[in-house]
């Protein structure tokens, strides 16, 4: 193969899904000259799985995508078929946006703003190998399957599920990306291997896509949209007006039995499949034996976009052969007639263990190579598009010579994700959930601006726009706050206490002892007045604040405990086999992750408290 100079670049990103739209964003807008490497033009930020951005968890990050700059909360506020908020019966701290997405349109978005983007070169082509230099410990280009190398002094790799991927149902099986037209990288696995990474085999899966026109809506609960939420980009005014519903129905006995029968032909069971699947996104198959006592399981019909007639049966991904398939599908009610118009299927991919990667996704054995995404054993694409988003400000921070970014547990989900894959690692694939950020009263998706839009304005990715809504918000917040504050006099909340059982009050009480009495703030604004010219969102964070002050102070009574943990920096170069009163466990592990200070060794799965203690009198000596 003949090899040429395809360009010369300052970065250079593997991929064009999530992850990597967000890397090569990153370092172009903060003036890199960046290209960007995808199999295929067609599927850049393709949603391969589901039709919708946001859900538990996740749509808190990807308002915090939004408030340090990133694209995808702008991107999923334009294709936006339908929002609703989830948990609205639950505490602020668990509810999240998610909104239903136009498949084809959000394509359509993010292809425009990437090529509309000064200093990113789109290139259509394979990466068959990572270069570096002679002495193997500094990035410097990427080989592709053209012989073009592209010279770079960061190489971002963001391939998704492409690595290898192989797309299963039932026997049959075809080694290509999902939705099956599209081709598989082969080339790249073995390279990473050279270069030392573990390289390890996960799995995930989709539903089928049925027609809308053989579906009865009308023996179907209606699911509609929300109009009076906040969209999930702080840039963006409201949400759409006109949204289009989505459908609830369940799987039966009738389903159950047809599965059972045919589980010695699911490759999941009849060993195909050799991949590690997603524990919290399990097949239907997988649900019905795991739980065999539910006598039903929920299942969403979620409209793929505004131009097509497909409807994605959130709930029922499968691997079985196509035959059994139908069969299935149409024992659910209002689906007894469906056509199927894309069969469901799985696919296996290669990724690596991200406990060899830094906090900053900057790979341990070679400068300036970073990984961000399903690469590195996450599910979920705002899990792929945060990664993403910090590997390029990470790579552009370093490229200046200027400190990195890395979140702490306490500043967002983003930091709890990234801190959970490098610290603790993951065997199968990673599900971001609320239950997993342990401040998370604090990391609601209501304030993510307050807590990294100057994070991201110092590494140079927020806008003068940006920054601009930014300081407006926050002057909004002060106002409203001081207003919560303001004490109100006996006689004049006699009234609304009464009215809500409550004893009149021996003292003035402002509007927040109010909240913590249950009355909601929109009440009290009927009855008091007050909060002119201040937004809907930001009366929803002073109320929320108010609710919770007693949490909130507790949450970061704690958070200021744990930073002096994070404080207390390890030496790049200390040799822990040798350190003595260390278990055997505890040496191996942190000798492998490298904790750069005590916080993040705590953390680390097989470390124990006495071993802190250990490294704690050692740093002392």
């Amino acid at each position: 193969m003949n090899r040429f100079i395809e360009g010369q670049f300052d970065a250079v990103v593997i991929g064009a899904g999530h992850a990597g739209c967000e890397a090569a964003l990153a370092l172009a807008r903060t003036g890199f000259n960046t290209a960007m490497l995808t199999l295929n033009l067609d599927s850049i930020a393709f949603m391969a799985c589901n039709p919708s951005i946001g859900g538990t968890a996740k749509g808190q990050i990807v308002r915090e995508i939004d408030a340090l700059g990133g694209e995808m909360g702008i991107n999923a506020d334009g294709a936006l078929l339908q929002i609703r908020m989830l948990n609205r019966g639950k505490g602020a701290a668990v509810q999240s946006l998610r909104g239903q997405e136009d498949k084809n349109f959000y394509h359509t978005l993010m292809k425009k703003t990437l090529e509309n983007t000064p200093n990113l070169k789109i290139l259509q082509g394979e990466a068959i190998e990572i270069l570096t230099d002679e002495d193997g410990k500094n990035v410097t280009g990427v080989l592709t399957s053209f012989g073009g190398i592209l010279q770079a002094k960061s190489v971002i790799v963001a391939t998704g599920v492409y690595l290898n991927g192989s797309v299963i149902a039932g026997e049959w099986r075809q080694n290509s990306g999902p939705n099956g037209f599209q081709s598989a990288a082969n080339g790249l696995t073995e390279n990473l291997i050279k270069l030392g990474f573990n390289v390890r085999r996960f799995k995930t899966g989709t539903p089928a896509r049925v027609d809308a026109r053989t579906i009865d809506f009308s023996v179907l609960e209606v699911q509609d949209g929300e109009k009076d939420v906040y969209p999930f980009s702080f840039m963006s005014e409201r949400v759409p007006q006109q949204q289009t519903p989505c459908y609830l129905t369940y799987t039966n006995q009738k389903t159950h039995d047809i599965i059972r029968e045919n589980l010695h032909r699911s490759p999941l069971y009849g060993g195909l499949i050799k991949g590690t699947g997603p524990r919290y996104c399990p097949s239907i198959e997988d649900k019905v034996v795991r739980f065999a006592d539910k006598e039903r399981h929920q299942l969403f019909l979620e409209p793929e976009g505004a131009d097509t007639n497909e409807i994605y049966v959130q709930g029922m991904s499968t691997s079985l052969p196509h035959d059994v398939q139908k069969a299935m599908y149409r024992t659910v009610k209002g689906l007894e007639n469906c056509e199927i118009m894309r069969y469901a299927y799985a696919i296996e991919y290669d990724c690596i263990d991200s406990l060899d990667l830094y906090p900053t996704l900057e790979y341990k054995r070679i400068e300036g190579l970073y990984t961000a995404g399903q690469i590195n054993g996450t599910s979920g694409y705002e899990e792929a598009a945060a990664q993403g988003l910090i590997a390029g400000i990470n790579a552009s921070l370093k490229m200046r010579g200027e400190s990195p970014l890395i979140l702490s547990r306490d500043d967002g989900y983003i930091g709890v994700l990234i801190d959970d894959l490098v610290t603790k690692g993951t065997n199968e694939p990673y599900r971001m959930m609320t239950s997993r950020a342990e401040y998370r009263i604090v990391l609601r998706q209501d304030n993510p601006d307050f807590r990294l839009t100057e994070k991201g304005r110092k590494a140079g990715l927020v806008s003068d726009e940006r920054y601009e809504v930014f300081l407006k918000r926050q002057a909004e917040y002060r106002v409203a706050t001081e207003i919560m504050k303001e004490t109100l006099k006996p006689k004049d909340t006699e009234k609304i206490l009464l009215a809500h059982g409550f004893e009149r009050a021996g003292g003035g009480l402002s509007r927040a002892d109010l909240v913590r009495r249950g009355i909601t703030l929109k009440e009290i604004i009927e009855e008091f007045g007050g909060f002119n010219d201040i937004s809907g969102d930001i009366l929803d964070t002073v109320e929320i604040d108010a609710k919770y002050e007693g949490y909130l102070q507790k949450g970061l009574e704690q958070i200021e405990k744990a930073k002096k943990l994070e404080e207390k920096l390890l030496p790049e170069d200390i040799d822990y086999l040798s350190i003595g009163g260390l278990r055997l466990e505890a040496r191996q592990k942190l000798d492998k992750i490298r904790p750069q200070n005590l916080g993040q060794a705590g953390r680390i799965s097989g470390v124990s408290p006495a071993d802190i203690a250990v490294l704690m009198v050692y740093l002392k000596k």
